[in-house]
Parts: C-alpha cells; structure tokens; sequence
C-alpha cells in the first residue's frame, strides 16, 4: 500500500516564484500565494513558511528549455535553486518541463474570469502560481518521475 504524499511545486522566475501544492491521492494541483524573488534571491522565508504549512514528501520544479528542447538561459538558476530546495529542505526535488505552461495558465486564467467563474483582475503572480499548478499536474501525469 502506497502512502499519500503532499507534494509542493515551484515556478521560478526572477521577479516571482508560483507555489502550488496537491497530493499523490486526488492528483490534483491548487495553485498558492506566490514568493518574491528580488535582486537578493528567493524570499526563503515565505517558502519556508509554506513547506513547514504542508509538510511535502517531495518537490517539483519547472525546469526551464527553449522550444527546440536545448537549454534556456534560466536553466542554471533553476538548478541552482533547485539544489538549494534540496539542501535547505532535505527533499526530493524533481524537474518537469515547464514550456508553455505560464501561457496554458494564463490562457486558463482568462476563461475562468471571462466565464464569471473568477470575479478578480488576473495578475502577474496569480499566473505564476497557476503556471506551478500546471508544472505539477504534468508531474502527476508522469512527466519528470524518475
């Protein structure tokens, strides 16, 4: 019998990082109040707060890659923050292509508000954070599981 594991998803940018979280029993993503990334780096204690909140098993990441599949150039920040999740956290961190998922979250985000489903503007950190959702359900379809 397999246990239910919180999982916790991150899409990083250098302004903000999108959180998101689900669990391995529902497979569902809900995007989560995005983290400021200033000149400084991370607000690791906003991420802290949030993985102490939910206790996670593990972590995903959006790992960036140009359209023709090669690395893009927030590749190695991403790694680097990815490695800083693991040290700070002592968690599995997995990586999951993350292209395109900020304009499927946008896109989604748009119909929601245009359908009344959403009453409020779309901002800049609610697309990041719905961009986190996406990464994590492609995690949960398969993507990036080693």
């Amino acid at each position: 019998m397999t246990t239910v594991q919180t999982v916790l998803a991150f899409d990083f940018g250098l302004k903000r990082i999108g959180i998101a979280s689900g669990d391995t029993l529902t497979r569902s993503a809900a995007a989560r109040p995005a983290v400021l990334c200033g000149s400084s780096g991370p607000d690791w204690e906003a991420i802290e707060r949030a993985v102490r909140a939910l206790a996670p098993g593990l972590l995903v990441l959006g790992a960036p890659y140009n359209d023709d599949g090669s690395d893009a150039a927030l590749g190695a920040r991403v790694r680097g923050f990815a490695a800083e999740l693991e040290r700070r956290f002592a968690l599995p961190v997995h990586l999951v292509d993350e292209r395109f998922s900020s304009l499927e979250a946008s896109a989604a985000l748009k119909a929601q508000r245009a359908s009344g489903v959403r009453r409020r503007r779309v901002g800049r950190a609610d697309v990041d954070s719905a961009a986190a959702a996406v990464i994590l359900a492609r995690w949960f379809a398969g993507e990036g599981k080693p």
